[in-house]
Formats: C-alpha cells, sequence, structure tokens
C-alpha cells in the first residue's frame, strides 16, 4: 500500500469514528450541544435517585438521613445554588483516592460510572423535590445487606452504637495509611 492510499485509508476511517454518536463511541447518549464538539449530557434526577441507591453511592453517603455515615451527606439543602456540575465534578476527582479505596472496601471493587451515570446522580443531588421522594425503598436488597451487616442492622438515621463504628474507622484509617505509605516507598 502506497503512502497516498495509507494516508487516505486513515482519514477515512477517522472521518467514520468522528460521525459516530457518542454513544457508539462510548461516551455520552445524547445531551445539548454547547460547544464544537462538546454535549451536555441530558441530566435526570429521577434516574439519578435510582441509581444512588443502585451503584453503591449510598452505602457511604445519606440524603435526607438515609444512607452511610462515612462521607459527607448530599442532602440538596447543603449544595450551592445555582451550581455547575463541573465543580461537583472536581470535588469527587480531588477525594477520589479515598473514595476509591472506600468502594473496594465496602463493595469489593471500584464503583463504574458512566457520563450519564454521573450527569443524572448530580442532577438528583441537586434537586430537593426528588429527594424528597428518596427512600430505604430506592436501595437494592445487596446494598441493603451490606449496609445492614456493616451497620449493625441499621440503613441511616444516625452513627452505630456500640464499639463497630470506631473499630470500622480505624481499619478505614489503618488501610488508608497503608497506601499512602506505599506511595512512600514507590518514590523514594
Amino acid at each position: 500500500m502506497n503512502n497516498a492510499m495509507f494516508t487516505a485509508l486513515v482519514a477515512t476511517l477517522a472521518m467514520s469514528m468522528l460521525s459516530q454518536p457518542a454513544s457508539a463511541q462510548g461516551g455520552t447518549s445524547g445531551g445539548t450541544p454547547i460547544a464544537h464538539g462538546l454535549l451536555l449530557p441530558h441530566m435526570d434526577p429521577v434516574a439519578g435517585r435510582k441509581l444512588f441507591g443502585s451503584k453503591g453511592c449510598v452505602v457511604c453517603h445519606s440524603i435526607n438521613g438515609i444512607g452511610g455515615q462515612d462521607a459527607a451527606p448530599l442532602d440538596a439543602s447543603t449544595m450551592a445554588n445555582p451550581m455547575n456540575p463541573f465543580d461537583f465534578s472536581a470535588k469527587m476527582w480531588r477525594g477520589a483516592e479515598p473514595m476509591v479505596a472506600m468502594q473496594k472496601e465496602e463493595l469489593g471493587g471500584q464503583i463504574d460510572l458512566t457520563g450519564d451515570d454521573l450527569a443524572n446522580i448530580i442532577a438528583f443531588v441537586h434537586d430537593p423535590q426528588e429527594q424528597a421522594k428518596f427512600s430505604k425503598a430506592d436501595i437494592p436488597d445487596n446494598i441493603a445487606r451490606l449496609m445492614s451487616k456493616d451497620r449493625g442492622g441499621s440503613m441511616g438515621g444516625g452513627h452505630m452504637p456500640g464499639m463497630i463504628e470506631p473499630l470500622r474507622v480505624c481499619r478505614r484509617l489503618f488501610g488508608l495509611l497503608q497506601a499512602a505509605r506505599g506511595r512512600v516507598l514507590a518514590w523514594s
């Protein structure tokens, strides 16, 4: 194959990939074009409410007192209004390392979120009307069982009684310290 044919083939493949919808490329499935080549995904708080429970966010975060106590509550009343969704994502990014460590400990692996998932969760976190509908019924059985086991039968509404909570916090801090120590040793 000569150089001109190779260049034409590469150009054709690149154009066909660029002409595919974002969903075919593994990105956002729909939304509003905001600039050349950029798409703001549709933000659905109803879908976000379902994802908050099914993806396991509720294990560590709470909404209206329902959910975990290991991370900040995500009640709409505590969120900036209006809020740039990219600021919310940036805040998640700054806390990504301990959040992923907690996900691995609590859920057995890192939560996999698409751009659409994240957009919908952000919409839910900022929608007081949709949050008012959030209940224990939104938490799938597998997540509820995990939460009940870790919390001595409670899925929110206060801290655990007795020694379970302090031991759990110590275990988590020890794990994070070990991870930090490993990074320091790798740098030296």
